[in-house]
Order: C-alpha cells, then sequence, then structure tokens
C-alpha cells in the first residue's frame, strides 16, 4: 500500500535559519549567492558568510565592443581596476576615483558618424576651479578633474542623445528661435464689434440683443450684409434678354414661372428655391438662345437645381419628370442640369430678397402680419419682368413698406431706413410697380389661389382691394397696357 499522506510529507524546514541541520541538504538563493561552487557541501557552514558585493566580483565581466562596461559595480571593483589599468582592453567605468563619470576624450569612442560631429563642434569653455556646485578634485597626476555635475554641464545635451534624437532637438531649438516672443498676441474675445457699427440720430441698435446668441452670429451681421449687398449686384440678370431671343416672350416668361409656382407649392419648398430658380431661368437666358418647346425644360432644370442647392431633402429627377407630364425623359433633365450649370460657370450664389427681407422685420419687430403680406409682394417681382431691372435688396424693402402701408403701420423711420438700407424716396418707383400689378385683373392664377388662402392670411384678396381704391390716388392707371405702364 502506498505511504499515508502524512507520513510522506516533508518535513518543514526554515530557508532562513541558516544553522538548522537541513540547511545543507535544501540550497536556497541566498545560500548560493554566499558560498561558491566548490564549497557548496559539508564544510560549508564552516566559512563565515560573504557579501553580495564580494559574490558579484567573482562573477566574469561581460564585454560589449560598442558600448563597453556599463554594470552597476561598486567600489569592491576599484582595486582589480587599478591592477588591470596596464592592460589592452576595455576598462570597467568604476575603476574611477570619483564614481561613474563621463569619458570627456571621444577620440576612442566606436561611434564615428558622432566623432565626426563632434570635430566641427567649438571646443567646451573650461570651468574655473571652483565654480562649480562642488569643489574641484585633484588626480594623482596633478590635473584638475571637476566633479560629476560640472561634467555633466560642460558637455552639450545634444550629445547624451542618439543621432536621430539630436537631429529632431535641433530642429526644435530652430523653431523656437524662429518664433517671435516679444509682440503681443491679440485675443479676439476682447474685440468690441459694436465699435465697427455706426448708428445716425434716432437708430436703435438691434444686433447688441443678440450677442449672446451664437446662432444669430451679430458680431458678423454688419459684414454679411454687405457681402451679399455686393453679392446681388454680380448675379442680377439682363433685363432685355428677350429681345434676342426669336420664338419667347414676356408673357411666356409669366405663364412658366406661374406653373413652376404651382409645382413649388406641391414639393412643400422653401421660398429660397422658389427665387433662386427664376433667377436661374432669368440668368440662362440672358446667355443662351432657347426654343419655345425647350422653355419648359429649362423651367423644370431650374427647380430641379435650385431644390438640390436649397433642400436639406430635393425632390428626386422622376418627380419633376412627373410633374412635366412626361414630356421629358430623366436623360433629358439632368443633361440640360449640367448644361445650364455649365452655361452659369456653377455660380449659384443669389441672394434672394428673403434675405434682407428677415433683416428689416427685426426692425418691425418681427410683426407676423407685415411679414405675411411682404412675402406675397416680393413674389411679384417673380412674375412681371419689370421688377428685373431692381435688385433683392431694394424689392424686400419696398414689400415691407406697401405691407406697413396696407395694414396702416406707423411710418416708415430711421431704424427702418437703416436695417433696409433705403428710404422713402428709394422705394416710391418699386412700390408703384407693385400696386400697378395689384390693380390689374388677375393674370396668374396659382399665384393668386396660393396667397388667397388663410394660412397667408388672404393676402392676395386683401392687398388687391387695397390697391384697387388707392391706385389713383398714387397716380397709377392700371387700364394702361403693361408696354405703356411706367418701369
Amino acid at each position: 500500500m502506498p505511504p499515508s499522506r502524512a507520513a510522506s510529507r516533508r518535513a518543514p524546514t526554515i530557508e532562513n535559519d541558516e544553522n538548522s541541520a537541513t540547511a545543507t541538504t535544501r540550497l536556497t538563493r541566498s545560500k548560493s549567492a554566499a558560498f561558491s561552487g566548490e564549497d557548496v557541501g559539508a564544510g560549508a557552514a564552516k566559512k563565515p558568510l560573504q557579501s553580495k558585493k564580494s559574490a558579484v566580483n567573482n562573477q566574469p565581466l561581460r564585454k560589449r565592443a560598442a558600448l563597453g562596461d556599463v554594470s552597476n559595480v561598486t567600489k569592491g571593483e576599484t582595486l582589480e581596476g587599478k591592477k588591470n589599468a596596464g592592460k589592452v582592453g576595455l576598462v570597467s567605468k568604476a575603476a574611477q576615483p570619483t564614481g561613474v563619470q563621463k569619458n570627456l576624450s571621444r577620440t576612442g569612442s566606436s561611434r564615428s558618424a558622432l566623432g565626426l560631429k563632434d570635430a566641427n563642434k567649438k571646443p567646451a569653455e573650461v570651468k574655473r576651479v571652483g565654480s562649480g556646485v562642488l569643489p574641484s578634485k585633484k588626480r594623482k597626476d596633478g590635473s584638475l578633474g571637476s566633479n560629476t555635475a560640472s561634467i555633466r554641464e560642460e558637455t552639450p545635451a545634444e550629445d547624451e542623445q542618439p543621432s536621430r534624437k539630436r537631429v529632431h532637438l535641433a530642429s526644435k531649438e530652430r523653431i523656437a528661435v524662429e518664433e517671435p516672443v516679444d509682440e503681443p498676441v491679440a485675443i479676439k474675445d476682447e474685440v468690441d464689434f459694436s465699435a465697427k457699427k455706426e448708428f445716425a440720430e434716432g437708430v436703435q441698435d438691434l444686433d447688441q440683443e443678440d450677442m449672446d446668441d451664437p446662432l444669430m452670429v451679430a458680431e458678423y451681421v454688419v459684414e454679411i450684409f454687405e457681402y451679399l449687398k455686393k453679392l446681388e449686384v454680380s448675379t442680377l440678370p439682363n433685363s432685355d434678354y428677350m429681345d434676342h431671343q426669336e420664338d419667347l416672350e414676356w408673357k411666356m416668361r409669366g405663364i412658366l414661372v406661374d406653373w413652376l409656382i404651382e409645382v413649388h407649392t406641391r414639393f412643400h419648398l422653401l421660398p429660397e428655391t422658389l427665387f433662386l430658380a427664376v433667377n436661374i431661368i432669368d440668368r440662362f437666358l440672358s446667355a443662351k438662345v432657347v426654343q419655345l418647346d425647350r422653355l419648359q425644360l429649362v423651367g423644370v432644370t431650374a427647380m430641379f437645381i435650385a431644390s438640390k442647392y436649397e433642400e436639406v431633402l430635393s425632390p428626386h429627377v422622376a418627380n419633376f419628370r412627373h410633374v412635366a407630364d412626361d414630356g421629358f425623359t430623366e436623360a433629358e433633365i439632368l443633361s440640360a442640369e449640367r448644361y445650364v450649370l455649365t452655361a452659369l460657370n456653377y455660380d449659384l450664389s443669389y441672394p434672394n430678397p428673403m434675405n434682407f427681407l428677415r433683416r428689416i422685420s427685426k426692425a418691425d419687430n418681427y410683426d407676423i402680419q407685415t411679414r405675411t403680406l411682404g412675402k406675397y409682394l416680393m413674389e411679384i417681382s417673380l412674375l412681371d419682368h419689370r421688377f428685373m431691372n431692381y435688385l433683392p435688396s431694394h424689392i424686400a424693402a419696398a414689400s415691407m413698406y406697401l405691407a406697413r402701408m396696407i395694414l396702416e403701420r406707423p411710418e416708415w423711420d430711421a431704424t427702418l431706413t437703416h436695417y433696409s438700407g433705403y428710404n422713402e424716396e428709394e422705394i416710391e418707383p418699386v412700390f408703384k410697380l407693385m400696386v400697378d400689378y395689384l390693380a390689374r385683373p388677375v393674370t396668374h392664377e396659382a399665384f393668386f389661389k396660393k396667397y388667397a388662402s388663410k394660412r397667408f392670411l388672404k393676402a392676395s384678396i386683401l392687398t388687391r382691394q387695397w390697391a384697387k381704391r388707392h391706385a389713383a390716388e398714387l397716380g397709377i392707371d392700371a387700364s394702361l397696357p403693361l408696354d405703356m405702364a411706367t418701369r
């Protein structure tokens, strides 16, 4: 039978007890460091214990051809280093009397690349005696030797780094020298944007209350609208382009735009999309001659391009093919899209009147009724070609002026003049053209029905009733044809 577990269990031993009887039968790590290989036996206990430092001395030193011996040895090896000083070969750095020090002479170094670089350098300045942190020590041969701290200060820091890192450090130092230090840095948060604005007497600063709202960008609103006013001049179409169109007339253009308003309403698109589409049509017809059977294709393509530019989710090209009663294929619409964009040089940055209406509506305290009537009056400029001579900002100012007059709002004050950019005298010609259109019979059914609903406060009915009552007072004769009316 196998012996019991209790009998086979090894007797407990105390590994750290050097005087115990079991110490000779089991060799531990501490005992192997204390005894040499030949003395591990019965007579090991007779010899006194040796220190770990002396045990390290018995091990042979490993030679490193490139780096030398960098082992961390103690002062116990100092005597051996002095004995082997005359031998040829690598000498341990521990043999030096001052501890671990850097060898100042690099002529014996194995790094030839670094030696070439050191030859081009200027010699390091020798420190004066006693100028270091610790007093200098005198060697046996009579030369003065500095301590470890002074040697490290005299040696350039880049010599202690590898070649790749030294190049990196040199580039850092070069960049640091090139950076301007004395020039003060301007902080944009401390710039007072209100100082740029100049207000006339009686004009209120309505943008000051929006300074805390980042979505209103009140700091840059003046520069934004200055840019839009420059842009509206460059995107203005030719008001006489119908003279070189052999198959087209102004009446056909009005019918096309009225149909596009119906398509725009059916797709529930943004007002900016409609204004941009009409601007694309006028600018394209100003540059190219179009046949009558292709006029509807130009209108569909312009609405397709404008919806892709303004809408978040534009209708598919198949939807535009469907509203055109399948008169054109999808390939024809896409081909016409490329042709129109090429003719316009891909410039679709048109500042429509809606941007300027919102700016003026801020000075009107965002009155919803005035704003709704202003939208209706602005869309008149899309149907009537006589408004093509005027800028979008001018049309927006006249629309707000007429809407306030119909709703019997206060007069056009200095604040409205400042934020619209036009006074009453400048608005008068555009204002009279709107009244002349409203006083005439309805010629664009889709446009009239759109604004006759309660959603738009029945703006088309209200404005036409007012225009018929006050047209004579303003000196407007609506019985004259459009060709003879004042432009």
